[in-house]
């Protein structure tokens, strides 16, 4: 467990986990596990990352793990968040009214629903199991004891118009992300691509920090993982990124948790107050260069999977 403490207010915690793809029933036991270590370590707020309780992967069998919000992973976090008196959020493959399927991050406070956000685009591949949220959707999930909570997901971190919607509306994000390494089975690119990937997973949750003015709390996966690409006669093999992570409202890392260091909390003592933004955001729809092989994956996989998702996935 990796600890910082210091003179500030509040505690909290950012969860790294290392999931089963698909398997619910695993994966929620495995956060409850760290949920209870950070509630025991006097967490009042704790960050799951997005698909806390599948990943996700190019595996059509994950459709059969898609849930509702009356499924068990929203009963997870309104029943933790319940028993322990703690604000508690994370991301799940969801179904709406409508039969379409969102990565809805849902949050709690002491049981009861603050908001919810929908993630604005998939990316990649993830496109084939849901579709991206509504456009007024701006990640703001409402106000906990007078503190204003928004939200991010994973690539939304690396987006502008996320820094735009929640720059000074927010006091606190606290989101999650599912960052994959290049292919370890591609080891010329491998070698070539990968530090700068490793090293855009934690900067981007860093600058919209900064860019917003508002501390972070962001939880996040460390598991291998292998699959097969869509529409090429190749496999994945690699890792997530971990960098589970505090960071303060300068872009300043306060705590973290690199993924060697396997699944685990993060905790830091933090206020949850927006400072003035240190920065304006730069114009452009990325904050950073993703790399050729996420920007080639982002476009081809994208489509197939979007044409995938409304064959079978959207009813």
């Amino acid at each position: 467990m990796s600890e910082l403490k210091t003179a500030l207010s509040i505690r909290v915690a950012a969860l790294q986990v290392d999931t089963r793809i698909g398997d619910t029933q695993y994966n929620l036991a495995g956060c409850e596990a760290l949920v209870e270590e950070a509630c025991m370590a006097g967490a009042k707020w704790v960050g799951l990352p997005e698909f806390f309780n599948t990943g996700i992967a190019w595996q059509p069998s994950l459709a059969n793990a898609i849930e509702d919000e009356r499924g068990p992973s929203a009963q997870f976090l309104q029943t933790l968040s319940a028993k322990h008196g703690i604000v508690l959020g994370g991301s799940f493959l969801c179904r709406v009214a409508d039969g379409s399927v969102r990565n809805r991050y849902l949050c709690f406070n002491r049981g009861e629903r603050a908001g919810y956000h929908d993630k604005d685009y998939p990316t990649m591949w993830e496109s084939a199991f849901y579709e991206g949220g509504a456009p007024e959707d701006t990640g703001e999930l409402g106000s906990v004891d007078g503190i204003r909570v928004g939200t991010a997901v994973c690539w939304e971190f690396l987006r502008t118009a996320t820094a735009r919607r929640l720059r000074n509306k927010v006091d606190v994000i606290i989101g999650g992300s599912r960052w994959w390494s290049i292919p370890e089975n591609w080891p010329a690119f491998y070698s070539r691509l990968e530090p700068a990937n490793r090293e855009n997973s934690l900067k981007t949750v860093r600058d919209t920090a900064r860019l917003v003015g508002a501390p972070v709390i962001h939880g996040s996966h460390c598991n291998a993982l292998s699959c097969r690409m869509p529409g090429l006669p190749l496999a994945y093999r690699g890792h997530l990124e971990g960098q589970a992570a505090v960071i303060d409202g300068a872009g300043n890392v306060v705590a973290s948790r690199r993924y060697e260091e396997g699944p685990g909390v993060v905790l830091a003592d933090i206020t949850l107050q927006a400072i003035e933004p240190s920065a304006p955001v730069p114009d452009g729809f990325w904050l950073r260069r993703r790399g050729i092989i996420p920007t080639f994956s982002w476009h081809f996989h994208g489509a197939l999977g979007r044409r995938w998702y409304r064959k079978h996935i959207r009813q």
